[in-house]
């Protein structure tokens, strides 16, 4: 079935068309219809797959629906997200799907000013996307009224648990209607989740796109024995060997961004981060210039992931092993995004075989092991520019580090 056979908005249509999208993804072809009809919803299925499409094609539509016939103003859809970068993101797919409807869409989050917030939500907004902190504030405040929200989103849910906003998620259910429809969409799914998910829906309709592989076909992913004290000089060769590909770099800290960072510049090879210590300002110049490919090299913790929906993001470098097997799907899913073909590769110390472990339990298989012979590895670590090995450049770049975190917090 092709998008133009849906009963959906001329407006709609002409903004899918435009995106070039012929034809719905798995994830979208089973959850617009019953999303259309006003059921709730269950969806579970892999990063990269259209998941935000999926609920927000049939929402433009029932409000633009709605808002023909004639309605009470108020937000009519609020989209819950777990980080700002996912947030904003989500708001784009809302604009960008939505350009050719009279329905609004506005994103609210933390660490910028809430007062050109509040003044647009006084203009008028019928879908908000928000972050809990910002919007919890501004509901306390009086400046967000949720009584007549008629869909409730929660995206990325099993991220919201993760960060531990379960009571926050609670807590929402006392400022909404309880008669509403409410769209539960996760990439993962276990029993905590699915506790959650069944005590806000009712009846809800089940949608599981769950291939044996909860990594995506068209990404081709590897790990590599690597020890911790040399990973800088591989990633160093890896991003020289890839010098016109954008390269996303997974750490486990927002400290081994910072020196993951300064490691690259050290070697004249220009790259930023993204993490919860930087300003929102900060954090959103640097995704614009990665989206942009001004970028090239953007060092990311886990919990800006979910918000990295960058086209042409050729390859994924997990410079430490994630924790857990979703945290991994969700870092490897951010290339190979839709039909688009992706690498990906782990670099595994020894002090992280026990996670690689956990990791391929929990995947079911073994992940296709990058040969290093002895010989490369030392021509690697002989190769590098990096000539600053001594302990003291390392304690003198944590010093600067924490300067400059103490800086931003002052000004803030």
């Amino acid at each position: 079935m092709k998008f133009e056979q849906y009963h959906i908005a001329d407006g709609i249509k002409t903004s899918i068309s435009k995106l070039g999208y012929k034809k719905p993804t798995d994830i979208q072809f089973k959850s617009i219809p019953p999303v259309l009809r006003g059921e709730d919803v269950l969806a579970i299925s892999q990063t990269g797959t259209g998941k935000t499409a999926a609920f927000a094609i049939p929402v433009l539509h029932i409000l633009q629906e709605r808002k023909i016939t004639g309605r009470q103003d108020g937000v009519k859809c609020l989209v819950m997200a777990p980080t700002h970068e996912l947030a904003l993101q989500i708001e784009s797919v809302f604009k960008t799907l939505g350009k050719h409807t009279s329905v609004s869409s506005f994103c609210i989050h933390g660490g910028v000013d809430q007062e050109p917030q509040i003044k647009q939500l006084n203009e008028g907004v019928d879908i908000l996307i928000a972050t809990p902190g910002r919007m919890f504030d501004l509901v306390s405040q009086g400046a967000l009224n949720l009584k007549r929200v008629e869909v409730l989103v929660l995206d990325e849910a099993d991220h919201m648990l993760d960060l531990g906003f379960v009571k926050d998620i609670r807590d929402l259910m006392r400022h909404i209607p309880k008669k509403r429809q409410t769209l539960f969409f996760s990439a993962t799914i276990n029993e905590k989740i699915k506790k959650l998910a069944y005590s806000l829906v009712t009846n809800p309709i089940r949608i599981q796109i769950s291939p044996k592989d909860p990594v995506a076909r068209n990404i081709e992913h590897a790990v590599a024995f690597i020890e911790m004290d040399d990973k800088r000089f591989f990633l160093e060769a890896l991003i020289k060997d890839n010098s016109e590909k954008k390269i996303l770099v997974f750490v486990r800290t927002k400290i081994r961004a910072e020196r993951v960072k300064k490691a690259l510049k050290r070697v004249d090879i220009l790259a930023d981060s993204i993490h919860s210590d930087k300003l929102q300002e900060e954090r959103s110049r640097t995704m614009d210039n990665f989206r942009k490919g001004e970028l090239k090299i953007l060092i990311a913790t886990d919990v800006s992931a979910r918000g990295i929906d960058i086209e042409n993001v050729e390859f994924v470098v997990n410079y430490d092993l994630p924790e857990t097997l979703e945290n991994y799907v969700h870092r490897v899913g951010r290339t190979g995004r839709g039909s688009q073909k992706g690498q990906a590769v782990s670099f595994c110390s020894s002090q992280e075989k026990e996670l690689l472990e956990i990791i391929e339990k929990n995947l079911g298989k073994a992940i296709q092991r990058m040969e290093i012979s002895k010989k490369d590895y030392k021509y690697t670590l002989e190769s590098t520019e990096d000539k600053s090995h001594d302990w003291r450049s390392l304690i003198e770049e944590e010093e600067e580090y924490q300067r400059r975190k103490k800086k931003r917090k002052s000004r803030s």
